[in-house]
């Protein structure tokens, strides 16, 4: 089975469209016969999950000791297997390593870390190839800047892919992934 990684806030409340949008875009995944990987915890990360669960997919959460130190907390509910590290640096290598795409919701710091990991260590080949899809209506304006002042080569930008809705995301998805 093919495992998304699905990267995003982990502060975003059930009653966001942001939340909303991940609940769908998990369970669009598990629809399509995909595993779900998140950093296991909440907001974005329990609505994926949550959403997978429900429609009876597989959801892997990779958790950190580390920041379970830092901020106290608990795998979320819908979580089937928990792989946890010591270390964030491991469970970010763990996310990207072991997927076979990527998606990109609303984040912040973490989200932001993920998503710019992910993509150098596909770019430069440390990782292998797996298409990245982000919600476009957050990322499109906040990568605009970059690319457009070629911080970023258009080369480069070949290896994301945007998309508008949480169906638009399961679609393109399968047509990256199961295409490869």
């Amino acid at each position: 089975m093919k495992i998304i990684a699905v990267y995003g806030s982990a502060i975003v409340e059930p009653d966001t469209p942001h939340y909303q949008a991940a609940l769908e875009v998990g369970a669009g995944l598990a629809r399509a016969g995909y595993a779900v990987m998140t950093g296991g915890y909440g907001g974005v990360m329990e609505a994926a999950s949550k959403g997978a669960a429900e429609a009876g997919g597989h959801v892997i959460g990779v958790t950190s000791e580390r920041i379970e130190t830092f901020r106290p907390r608990s795998p979320n509910p819908w979580v089937r297997e928990e792989i946890k590290y010591p270390s964030l640096r491991e469970r970010l290598l763990h996310l990207i390593d072991h997927a076979d795409g990527y998606v990109v919701m609303p984040g912040g710091i973490g989200t932001l870390n993920e998503l710019f990991m992910a993509w150098e260590l596909v770019r430069l080949g440390e990782t292998s190839f797996g298409p990245m899809v982000c919600y476009g209506e957050y990322w499109r304006p906040r990568l605009a800047q970059l690319i457009d002042n070629h911080y970023i080569h258009s080369e480069t930008t070949k290896l994301l892919h945007f998309a508008d809705t949480p169906q638009e995301i399961v679609t393109r998805l399968q047509n990256l992934v199961d295409n490869e």
